[in-house]
């Protein structure tokens, strides 16, 4: 049976001020009423009912998990006692679905990504699924079709082609590149060879644990313990010890770019991973003048802006183009658009016990 595990952990720093240390973006809306975290379970909830999800969360945010989840079993959230990477997420949700189906197939979403329409991305979820069935020593990752020389994303190089499911191509992959330079970037799109990485994966459940245990036997042991514990009364005390001295990996770094069985599938859908505030120009209309406005706002010759505030405060621009203009709550942020990625540094220097209020 297909089962599912949402990782939503991460601090989403590149959205600060809006995403804060208390409630990071996969708690956030950006577009509609639903948050990142309630839309990925939406899609997967026709193909994967409650009791086969999982979300493994932050300690600190598993309550808003279970408010913004109120359907989801409470037992199926979890809390990490610290932030170990990916490869320890995903091993421990491996290894407490295998606990409950030895041969569950699994898919693993982060809880961050924007996907439409939702019922290409269940085919595409499907097509997976049946060849896990058909090749169970497979790892597949799902490939995004790009559409401009994005410097943001690493790559997956596309090998043979292998199959055909649900009218979604499957091929071995060749490489994983990771971030590159723009002009690499734009020889990877002119290829045609190259998909970006969206970090959305689909295998049997004990075959990506046999990997870990093959390529990472400590973080492979560790999770098992921690499984193994899971509904004795020493599993807080196992899960924060074991949990909290696992190696800090990605499991691409861990697993993926190393593993020889690994396919990757040309997704169907319209993706985001919502990395950055210019995401809202994606995701939202733009007036006459290319603003993206989430705002009460008066403007004199301004353009190209991206302008959020809080119900009830005004902005007024004069004269500025190209800028990020963000308010929320007690912190405002403005600038240019082309220095997004620098956010997060921006987050880094509020670490000090003067600032850290701001976090």
């Amino acid at each position: 049976m297909l089962h599912a595990m949402i990782m939503a952990g991460g601090g989403g720093t590149r959205f600060w001020p809006r995403s804060r240390m208390a409630r990071p973006k996969q708690f956030l809306a950006f577009a509609g009423d639903r948050t990142l975290l309630q839309g990925t379970l939406d899609r997967i909830e026709a193909q994967v009912p409650g009791e086969r999800c999982w979300v493994i969360t932050s300690a600190m945010h598993r309550d808003e998990a279970l408010q913004q989840l109120p359907d989801m079993p409470a037992n199926r959230i979890v809390g990490e006692p610290a932030g170990r990477d990916t490869a320890a997420c995903i091993g421990l949700g491996a290894a407490l679905i295998a606990k409950q189906d030895p041969d569950a197939t699994m898919i693993v979403m982060p809880a961050d990504h924007a996907i439409e329409p939702a019922q290409e991305f269940r085919r595409a979820v499907h097509a997976a699924a049946q060849l896990c069935d058909e090749f169970p020593d497979v790892l597949i990752t799902f490939g995004i079709r790009p559409t401009e020389p994005a410097t943001g994303y690493g790559y997956i190089q596309r090998g043979e082609f292998v199959a055909q499911r649900q009218g979604v191509n499957a091929s071995r992959v060749q490489a994983f590149r990771e971030k590159p330079s723009r002009e690499v970037a734009e020889k990877y799109l002119a290829c045609g060879e190259y998909d970006w990485n969206s970090g959305i994966f689909v295998w049997k459940a004990r075959t990506i644990l046999a990997e870990l245990s093959l390529l990472k036997p400590d973080i492979h042991a560790a999770v098992q313990r921690i499984a193994d514990a899971w509904d004795t009364p020493q599993r807080d005390s196992i899960f924060r010890e074991e949990y909290g001295n696992v190696e800090k990996i990605s499991i691409d770094f861990a697993v993926m770019e190393k593993a020889e069985h690994v396919l990757v599938v040309q997704a169907p859908y319209h993706w985001d991973d919502v990395g950055s505030w210019l995401a809202l120009e994606r995701r939202n209309p733009q007036d006459a003048n290319g603003n993206t406005i989430q705002a009460m706002h008066v403007g004199i010759n301004t353009s190209g802006c991206v302008i959020s505030a809080d119900a009830g405060r005004l902005i007024a621009t004069i004269g500025v183009s190209n800028l990020l203009i963000i308010q929320d709550g007690d912190a405002t942020l403005v600038a240019d658009r082309r220095d997004e990625g620098a956010v997060k540094e921006i987050v880094a220097r509020l670490k000090t016990p003067a600032l850290e209020k701001y976090l």
